[in-house]
């Protein structure tokens, strides 16, 4: 191939890389705007790299999985639901076939990083403003910025911003979070090695923007993503070997686990220090004798009745709401956990295949940092530093999806559907391009 050809190839590259970058930025304030900047990229990549896609065994899963999802649809007890179902699924499978190839390397992921650690900010901002303030959304400008703000919040009292529901902002939020302590530790990593002002500026911004996170993670009352939250924090100190903080992040979650749990000897003296709104929510306090329908163990047990009654196909997706209706006489959107979800609506197979594929890119990714060095494009080892952690903090943000489906379920909203398959995608990008150039070293030494 010429050098003027493969110049073109890589322009053309970088722009599809380039509006990519801009959906993802737009994305979460803009979504419509953001979405038309995703879809021309999957397209074009598609286009450009269809052969490519169909050649990887992960995404013939996918494929016969989405084959699967679509027979068990015909059977299910309510078809129509079933096939909107799909919505949540067949279109995100073709998202990450397509940004598992256009994503490639560790510099791609911290770009990424960046575009949606930048509007967490404003989204931040909107939040504190409608539960502070009292700040509303234009009902005129819905179909245009794509939300609308819900003065005091949604449900009131707890910040929800842009999105529908605190519990969803929670999630998105948390997100944010873990990938903006992984560029402020690469960050300051860098400047402790040689000073520079623009990463001085820099690493100002992500504080200021890990600190906002912080704080709406704190209003949005999500004990979910709270305790995630401290687990992500618990992760990045035991990688990084500072000790101080793993113990202060022990002794501040056995404190409010003890404030919020604990036997009486103690409690009340912490209780003094623990603000109430934090131990309060935790034990459950702040909403008590709520109706046994609305519990999370109820729909568990009602969902495993509905695995055990139909193990091979399910009910059909979007059919655990109209079921659990007709049953408790009581509407919910989902049973608050996504691998019970999958075995009532879509089968005992299905869920496996589903998970084992999402299993498998996350094990390689895993196995990936601990021979980081023999694979890397360079062979100083604080040049593998920064790339390892940025890799790390992917696995990190998105186990911290997995972890919240398993108390609620996010696939219901664009947005944060979008954001954890993106991260997937991006973490299977850089496993295949390094399992590529493993290969090319490999042949190169025989």
């Amino acid at each position: 191939m010429s050098q003027g050809k493969r110049q073109l190839i890589n322009l053309k590259w970088q722009g599809i890389w380039n509006c990519t970058q801009a959906g993802v930025l737009l994305f979460p304030l803009l979504p419509t705007f953001g979405a038309i900047g995703l879809g021309l990229a999957i397209l074009v990549t598609w286009k450009q790299k269809y052969r490519e896609i169909i050649q990887r065994p992960l995404n013939w899963g996918l494929a016969l999985l989405s084959v699967w999802l679509g027979i068990a649809s015909c059977f299910a007890w309510k078809p129509t639901e079933a096939f909107l179902g799909l919505a949540n699924f067949l279109p995100f499978f073709i998202l990450f076939a397509a940004f598992s190839v256009l994503i490639q390397t560790p510099a791609q992921l911290r770009q990424l990083a960046w575009m949606l650690v930048i509007p967490s900010l404003p989204v931040v901002i909107l939040g504190l403003g409608q539960l502070f303030l009292g700040w509303t959304g234009s009902e005129p400008l819905h179909g245009v910025l794509g939300w609308v703000l819900d003065a005091n919040g949604n449900p009131p009292g707890r910040i929800a911003s842009v999105f529908m529901y605190a519990n969803i902002l929670a999630a998105y939020l948390q997100i944010v979070f873990i990938l903006g302590v992984g560029l402020w530790i690469g960050t300051f990593q860098s400047l402790r090695q040689r000073w520079n002002k623009f990463q001085a500026w820099v690493l100002l911004f992500l504080s200021i923007a890990i600190i906002g996170n912080a704080i709406a993670l704190i209003l949005t009352s999500s004990r979910n993503a709270w305790g995630i939250t401290f687990l992500a924090c618990l992760a990045f100190a035991l990688y990084l070997g500072w000790r101080w903080i793993v113990i202060g992040v022990t002794v501040a979650a056995a404190s409010i686990l003890w404030a919020s749990f604990g036997p009486e000897f103690g409690r009340q003296s912490l209780r003094s220090i623990i603000p109430a709104y934090i131990w309060a929510r935790l034990s459950d306090q702040m909403y008590p004798n709520r109706p046994a329908v609305l519990l999370r163990t109820s729909q568990w047990q009602f969902a495993w009745t509905m695995i055990q009654e139909r193990p091979w196909l399910g009910w059909g997706l979007r059919n655990f709401t109209p079921l659990y209706q007709d049953k408790m006489q009581v509407w919910l959107g989902h049973p608050h956990n996504l691998l019970l979800m999958l075995g009532a609506e879509t089968g005992i197979p299905a869920t496996l295949v589903f998970c084992g594929l999402v299993g498998w890119v996350l094990a390689q990714a895993v196995l990936l940092l601990r021979v980081w060095s023999d694979v890397a494009p360079s062979t100083d080892t604080q040049d593998c530093y920064p790339d390892k952690l940025i890799l790390f903090t992917y696995l990190i943000a998105f186990g911290s999806c997995v972890l919240f489906n398993l108390l609620d379920v996010t696939l219901f909203d664009l947005r944060v559907n979008t954001l954890g398959w993106l991260l997937l995608s991006a973490i299977c990008g850089v496993v295949y391009h390094a399992k590529e150039i493993s290969i090319k070293q490999k042949l190169r030494s025989r």
